[in-house]
C-alpha cells in the first residue's frame, strides 16, 4: 500500500514511492503555509471523511470476533487475492517510476513483500506472538531498508497468510489466484493498477496518499482485535496471525508521517488540488468495493 515518501518504512502497510523531490526543470509556483493548510482542510472535508476510512462496516463487524469458520475462510481467500495481486500493482508502480529515487522506493516495498527483511540501523522493538525467536529475526525490523536485509521464503507476506489459511483448512490452490476473487476484490485490484501504479505522477501520488490514510485509519487494528477474540476460542487458540499483527505494527509505526509527507509533496510539485482529491476518492471507492464485497458475501451465507 502506499506511502508518499522517499524514506522506506515497509510493506503492504503502504509505501508507494518518493514524492518529496523536485523534478528536473519544473518550476513550482510559490505557496504559503496558509495555502497548504487550506489544502489540508479540503482533504479533511472531501477525502479523509470517505466511508471506508470513517465507517468500515465489515471491519467493525470483524473486530467483535463473531465470525464463523466459513466466514473466516472467505475472508482469508479474498485477502489472499488482494495481497497477491498487489504485487502486480507494486511492480507496475516501480516500472512507472519517473526517477531512480522513486524506483528504489517502490522496489523496497516489492522486495519486502517477496521476503526480503527490512534492516534498520536502530530497530524499533516489536514482537509478534506466534513467531519464534528465529522467525522473528528472519522477518526483520519494521523500519529501515531491504538493503542489508536478508531474503527468507517464510518471510514473504503471502507465505505468512498461507500459514494462517492452512490452519483453517485451506490449501495453496485455493488462495491468491485472480479467479478466486469476487467482483469487489477484482475491482479493487484493477483500481490499484490503474491509479496507484499510474504513470501519471499526480494520479499515483493521490492514490498512494489515499491508500496510506486508509491503511493508517485503524482497519489493521480492527482485524487484530477480531483475531485476538477468535484466539480465545479453543479451536483457534493456535491460529497463526502474524500477517495481520505485523502489518498492524507497521502502520502504527509510520502513520504519523503522512501529513509531513503530503506537505513535502505539496511544496515541491504542481498540484491540481481538485484532481488530487477526486483521484483519492476514486482509489478509496476501490478500497470500499473490496470490503463491501466481503460484507455482502458473509451476509449472503448467513441468510
Amino acid at each position: 500500500m502506499a506511502k508518499i515518501t522517499s524514506k522506506s518504512s515497509g510493506g503492504l502497510s503502504s509505501d508507494s514511492g518518493s514524492l518529496g523531490h523536485l523534478k528536473a526543470g519544473l518550476k513550482i509556483e510559490e505557496k504559503s503555509q496558509q495555502d497548504f493548510e487550506h489544502f489540508m482542510q479540503k482533504i479533511d472535508g472531501e477525502l479523509l471523511n470517505h466511508r471506508v476510512i470513517t465507517a468500515n462496516v465489515y471491519t467493525d463487524w470483524f473486530s467483535r470476533g463473531q465470525v464463523t469458520h466459513e466466514q473466516l475462510q472467505m475472508f482469508i481467500v479474498q485477502f489472499s487475492v488482494f495481497s497477491n495481486q498487489f504485487l502486480l500493482a507494486q511492480l507496475l508502480k516501480m516500472l512507472s517510476a519517473d526517477s531512480l529515487e522513486d524506483m528504489r522506493a517502490s522496489k523496497e516495498i516489492l522486495a519486502n513483500e517477496l521476503g526480503v527483511a527490512f534492516h534498520a540501523a536502530s530497530p524499533v522493538a516489536s514482537s509478534v506472538d506466534d513467531l519464534s525467536g528465529a522467525e522473528q529475526r528472519s522477518f526483520g525490523d519494521i523500519t529501515g531498508s531491504v538493503e542489508g536485509g536478508r531474503f527468507h521464503f517464510r518471510a514473504a507476506h503471502f507465505e505468512l497468510l498461507l500459514r494462517c489459511a492452512q490452519s483453517l483448512g485451506l490449501d495453496f490452490q485455493q488462495l491468491g489466484k485472480r479467479h478466486h476473487g469476487t467482483q469487489g476484490t477484482l475491482f479493487f485490484c484493477d483500481e490499484l493498477k490503474r491509479l496507484y501504479a499510474s504513470d501519471d505522477y499526480q494520479t499515483a501520488a493521490a492514490a498512494s496518499f489515499a491508500v496510506e490514510n486508509w491503511a493508517a485509519a485503524g482497519f489493521w487494528q480492527q482485524l487484530e482485535d477480531g483475531f485476538s477474540l477468535l484466539k480465545q476460542r479453543a479451536e483457534y487458540s493456535g491460529l497463526p496471525v502474524t500477517f495481520f499483527s505485523w502489518h498492524n505494527k507497521l502502520e502504527a509505526n509510520h502513520a504519523h508521517h503522512t501529513q509531513q509527507e503530503l506537505k513535502e509533496y505539496y511544496f515541491s510539485h504542481r498540484v491540481d488540488e481538485d484532481a488530487f482529491i477526486a483521484t483519492g476518492n476514486e482509489m478509496l471507492n476501490g478500497v470500499e468495493a473490496f470490503w463491501r464485497g466481503l460484507d455482502l458475501q458473509r451476509q449472503d451465507r448467513m441468510h
